[in-house]
């Protein structure tokens, strides 16, 4: 598949730019510094603004699937929505967040006492963002939320899939950012949460 990656730089963003290369898709790694695109088969290192709509849209047509892996607070997703929809590109993933994930009927993550207030601003925007596009009616959308905690780790491809509520076992919530690449790619590859959330986690 030819697929457009915003965010090809960060710590979720430069693992699934590997695991997709690993795949054979070719790939537009998106990065307002892309000197910092490593050498990989398959990628493509293209300079654009998440906060550029216009210049954006141009970046992303013609491409079968774009992904969006870009901070929360460090963007804005009407702009994001709105150059996927100028681009023409029906397909439309996004690295989501743990907040809004339910840890109780009708309690979610964020709204814990034990919720870090140093996340709580990118956590708030990520409901922000997933609220606008349960809202959205012409993007196959999906948001792929982690667990709770995100972090560097091996590739295992051992993981669980879960819906609206946070994935849990006797060692905490957690998930590898090479982890989560692996079902970002599943995803992609054989689409089983059309215009829905779901979560990854240990």
């Amino acid at each position: 598949m030819k697929i457009a990656l915003i965010g090809a730089t960060g710590n979720a963003g430069s693992r699934i730019l590997a695991e997709l290369s690993r795949r054979g898709h070719a790939v537009t790694a998106i990065a307002r510094h892309p000197e910092k695109i490593p050498a990989l088969a398959g990628v493509t290192p293209l300079k654009a603004d998440a906060n550029d709509a216009a210049g954006l849209a141009a970046a992303l047509r013609g491409h079968d699937a774009v992904i969006s892996s870009v901070h929360f607070t460090a963007s804005d997703p009407r702009k994001l929505i709105e150059a996927v929809h100028a681009a023409g590109v029906g397909r439309y993933l996004v690295v989501g967040g743990a907040g809004s994930l339910e840890v109780a009927p009708g309690v979610k993550l964020i709204e814990t006492p034990e919720f870090p207030a140093i996340y709580k601003a990118e956590a708030a925007a990520g409901g922000v963002f997933l609220d606008l596009l349960r809202k959205e009616t012409r993007l196959d959308w999906t948001f792929l939320s982690p667990s709770a905690l995100f972090v560097p780790g091996e590739r295992t491809g051992k993981f669980r899939l879960g819906g609206d509520q946070l994935l849990s076992n006797e060692k905490g919530s957690s998930i590898s950012f090479e982890d989560y690449a692996v079902a970002m790619a599943d995803e992609i590859e054989k689409p089983a949460h059309s215009r829905k959330r779901f979560t990854v986690g240990y």
